[in-house]
């Protein structure tokens, strides 16, 4: 398990029944697996006092990121239905901050950011905000997926100055081409995020 302390930040990232359960839509190859190791971490942030920050992919029904729709992806995590809820053997704490992605039919990998999918504007979510207001200088990420929402938030994380780790034992990638898990892994490091 990571350390932490006030300065640290755990981001849960979109443990969501679409991605982590084998019937969800857009199943994450053992993301169920992560579940377990994401509550350990989870219950490590908040017996030292640090903020725990939860993600969900947010989507109306129709968006240009579902493939229905013209995009890549095949329709998930749509607002208020089954696939979009927290995994239920995942631990939410109470009052936890939950920051919730493309609610507006954005792509919504970072969870510092949001992007239209056909212009490419991007906008920022709160996260940034919340984490500056509380002094947090370092962030601890887990959750699916490694290649996606994972990677893009460690990404925005580094760009905007914050020290970035991503135990690899509580991520999963989901490979829509082979290796891409191993070249998000590349990508973070070159980064500068610890991967361990």
């Amino acid at each position: 398990m990571t350390d932490y302390d006030e300065r640290t930040a755990l981001v849960v990232v979109d443990m969501q029944n679409d991605f982590a359960d084998p019937n969800g839509s857009l199943y994450v190859r053992g993301g169920e697996e992560v579940v377990p190791v994401a509550n350990r971490e989870i219950a490590g942030a908040a017996e030292a006092g640090a903020l725990v920050v939860y993600s969900q992919d947010w989507h109306p029904e129709s968006t240009p990121h579902f493939q229905k729709d013209g995009g890549v992806w095949p329709v998930h995590c749509v607002r208020d239905t089954w696939g979009a809820e927290f995994h239920p053997d995942l631990h939410v704490l109470e009052g936890a901050e939950v920051l919730r992605k493309g609610t507006g039919g954005e792509d919504g990998y970072s969870v510092f950011t949001v992007r239209d999918p056909e212009s490419g504007e991007e906008a920022p979510t709160r996260l940034e905000e919340l984490l500056r207001e509380r002094g947090i200088e370092r962030l601890v990420m887990v959750g699916l997926a490694q290649d996606y929402c994972v990677k893009d938030t460690v990404l925005d994380a580094r760009r905007l100055g914050f020290h970035a780790t991503v135990p690899l034992e509580a991520t999963r990638p989901v490979d829509l081409e082979p290796g891409d898990g191993d070249r998000a892994t590349l990508q973070m490091r070159e980064a500068g995020a610890d991967i361990g």
